[in-house]
């Protein structure tokens, strides 16, 4: 048997600080993401990032599916050409990185492998994606960042979650 499915970065560890380019306080792009050991009989990946700290309670920055399974890295910056987006939690249709009004909190990105592609429209939310997720879960990777603390706080503008 291979390695477990898995999602990394090379811009920080899991549980780690996110740098500041990926975070509202800077660029807002999304980080470069690599994927390894995809489950076999993989159609298609999902992946969702969201913040479970947010004070609104769970708070969704990024839903991005049908993704081919050939794919195994994210750009900086950039979402595969053949995906679908879904809004997030701020009403966009892209990604929105890490803006806590206080505190450190935790920004999940979980990668699902499926066993089809999805039947979503561009837009769609994330119970929308949950449910299908639940009907075709082959697999699941989870990276998790970090980023606030005093000095986050300090330097950002219009903190929202």
């Amino acid at each position: 048997m291979g390695q477990p499915f898995q999602l990394v970065s090379s811009a920080f560890d899991d549980g780690d600080t996110m740098p500041l380019r990926f975070t509202c306080k800077g660029d807002n792009v999304s980080p470069p993401l690599s994927i390894s050991d995809i489950p076999l009989d993989t159609a298609s990946l999902a992946l969702i990032m969201h913040d479970p700290d947010a004070p609104v309670g769970d708070y969704v920055h990024w839903l991005i599916w049908n993704i081919p399974p050939e794919i195994t890295e994210f750009l900086e910056g950039e979402a595969p050409d053949s995906a679908i987006e879904g809004t997030n939690s701020f009403g966009d249709v892209h990604y929105d990185g890490p803006c806590p009004p206080s505190g450190t909190h935790r920004y999940i990105f979980e990668l699902y492998a499926l066993d089809a592609m999805l039947d979503l429209e561009e837009g769609a939310t994330e119970d929308d994606l949950q449910a299908e997720i639940s009907n075709h879960l082959l697999g699941k990777a989870t990276l998790v960042g970090r980023f606030g603390g005093e000095e986050a706080e300090s330097e950002m503008k219009d903190p929202v979650i």
